[in-house]
């Protein structure tokens, strides 16, 4: 995987997690301006993933595991959340399940 598609997973992600967050913070303080700021970050991250010119089905497979991780750790350090150690051997999981996506297909026989 290229340097540049890893940059546009990583912005992508945070972009939806943060665009998330914002709206769920918003939706708990009645604040609209935050939701509409949400509602621009998501966009926005539609846009970032879909930079990466590769199959559908193998790009949004692989940036899954991206965006995992990052909300997992967002979870973990911006909200302070206590996270399960299932929670942890999941997201290992889905990382090995992105692993084979991006790299299964050198074993074809």
């Amino acid at each position: 995987m290229s340097a540049s598609a890893w940059l546009f997973f990583i912005a992508a992600a945070t972009l939806e997690v943060g665009g998330d967050a914002i709206i769920r913070k918003g939706l708990r303080g009645g604040a609209l301006t935050q939701i509409v700021a949400g509602f621009v970050m998501l966009g926005c991250y539609g846009l970032a993933v879909n930079l990466v010119r590769w199959d559908f089905s193998r790009l949004l497979g692989v940036y899954v595991a991206v965006f995992a991780t990052i909300g997992v750790l967002c979870g973990r350090f911006v909200f302070r959340e206590s996270i399960p150690g299932s929670t942890w051997l999941g997201l290992a999981v889905v990382i090995l399940g992105g692993l084979i996506i991006q790299f299964g297909q050198g074993f074809r026989s």
